[in-house]
């Protein structure tokens, strides 16, 4: 996998970082009531982050997805491939994106976390991805 912008003489031991973003039906409704500058701001939030991550060499990759009627759950079983259409009303929260992050700690990526906008609603969840160095940096 390449890494946009990454100088890893400066990153040192840096440990790559999953923020995930989540929506609900509640995020949902309060993304609808907003007013458009309302929304216009929650995007330069992102863009704002997404930029500053970038100038830091810290930003590997960020993506937003498609609502979950457009995602297929897979199944195996017995050795046969099945397949879901979306959406699964079973979930309660889905997954709406990402950032994939290069921090010192886990402190750093919570500080990053905290100004993604979804984070006021609780819904931004911070997960160090394994590699041996994560496991090594985890260890001191």
């Amino acid at each position: 996998m390449s890494t946009v912008g990454i100088d890893q003489e400066t990153l040192g031991d840096a440990v790559k970082y999953l923020l995930l973003i989540y929506h609900n039906q509640k995020s949902r409704e309060a993304w609808a009531g907003y007013t458009q500058q309302r929304r216009a701001a929650g995007v330069r939030a992102h863009v704002d982050l997404v930029n500053d991550l970038a100038a830091a060499g810290r930003l590997v990759a960020s993506e937003a997805l498609a609502e979950p009627e457009a995602g297929r759950r897979v199944t195996v079983r017995d050795g046969r491939v099945n397949t879901t259409d979306g959406p699964y009303a079973e979930v309660k929260e889905y997954l709406a994106g990402f950032y994939l992050i290069d921090c010192d700690d886990s402190a750093q990526a919570v500080e990053y976390a905290a100004r993604i906008p979804e984070a006021a609603l609780g819904l931004v969840e911070v997960r160090p991805v394994h590699s041996d160095r994560t496991a090594s940096v985890a260890a001191r």
